[in-house]
């Protein structure tokens, strides 16, 4: 009789692959779409809405900014009129920033049902999934880390939810716009410096955030250890206490929590090294085409109101 076989270990937490995250971005896209649920599907046709309007709005602010400087920097007709358009422009300015700022903040709160219906439903799913595993799995648990770790799930599915619809493809999309605004108003150029910084920025930021994720990971694992022995400790004071293992406890203790903060110094200096180079390539990129725009405006090719609206 051939030996039973044992059953299959489950992947390590920080054993995380493409394929694995493709998979957990499957699995939460549906809940963008919730089938058979009309009023989160009007939400979600809603807070699109609002996002669109907000960045046609925040698209359109520059422009009206350099129509106001170029009505005060060459005053043509009476002071009336000058104040007049001055202020006409001044204030369609003011009610453009305010529609970018209130659209996107409606577009959140209308989109926090959705995102807030989809955390109690897999947490529901994985609450339900932990009852139906096995006698051994729940006499071996390590709570502290198991609820760490529904806790940071929770928070994850929120983020990437509002990462997937407001982020990625509206972010592309301003891009896109922006990049023929310059082109049409004034030339090629302004138009591929724009293209190409934002390519530079994106490739950097996935190379530099793809390395920094096991520091990340390392950070997160630790803290879920340091969290399975305080709590587990907790649990079991009894325990503790009649054998007298106080400081044993609090030394396993600390060793997690040496952990922690060596896995943490690590991730936040990373992200120190992300944040500077994506400030160096934004700046790079504002300084080359603010150089191309003084040199315009030197020339008499463009006003100041055009120098202002590039920067």
């Amino acid at each position: 009789m051939a030996a039973p076989q044992s059953p299959a270990q489950p992947k390590a937490a920080g054993d995380v692959t493409p394929h694995t995250q493709m998979h957990a971005l499957r699995a939460l896209l549906p809940h963008l779409w919730p089938k058979g649920q009309w009023d989160l599907r009007g939400r979600v046709v809603l807070s699109v809405l609002c996002l669109v309007i907000a960045k046609v709005a925040n698209v359109y602010v520059p422009i009206l900014f350099k129509h106001m400087v170029d009505a005060l920097g060459h005053p043509i007709g009476t002071t009336a009129s000058i104040i007049g358009i001055s202020l006409g422009l001044l204030i369609a300015y003011g009610i453009a920033r305010v529609i970018s700022q209130a659209f996107a903040e409606f577009r959140d709160g209308i989109f926090a049902k959705v995102a807030q219906r989809s955390i109690r439903a897999v947490a529901l799913s994985t609450f339900r999934h932990l009852h139906a595993l096995s006698l051994k799995f729940h006499l071996e648990r390590q709570t502290g880390g198991l609820n760490r770790a529904i806790e940071r799930g929770a928070k994850g599915i929120e983020f990437l939810l509002f990462f997937i619809l407001f982020n990625v493809l509206p972010t592309l999309i301003e891009i896109a716009m922006v990049c023929v605004i310059l082109w049409t108003l004034y030339d090629w150029t302004y138009a591929a410096v724009t293209f190409v910084t934002i390519l530079v920025y994106i490739w950097y930021s996935l190379s530099v955030t793809e390395w920094r994720i096991q520091f990340r990971r390392d950070m997160n694992e630790s803290d879920q250890s340091a969290n399975t022995k305080a709590v587990d400790s907790l649990l079991n004071y009894e325990t503790v206490k009649y054998f007298g293992n106080e400081e044993h406890e609090a030394r396993r203790y600390d060793v997690a929590l040496q952990a922690y903060e060596k896995a943490a110094v690590k991730s936040r200096t990373s992200l120190a090294l992300l944040n500077v180079g994506q400030a160096f390539i934004i700046a790079a990129g504002l300084v080359l085409m603010m150089g191309m725009a003084a040199r315009g405006t030197a020339q008499g090719t463009m006003t100041v109101g055009d120098f202002v609206l590039v920067n």
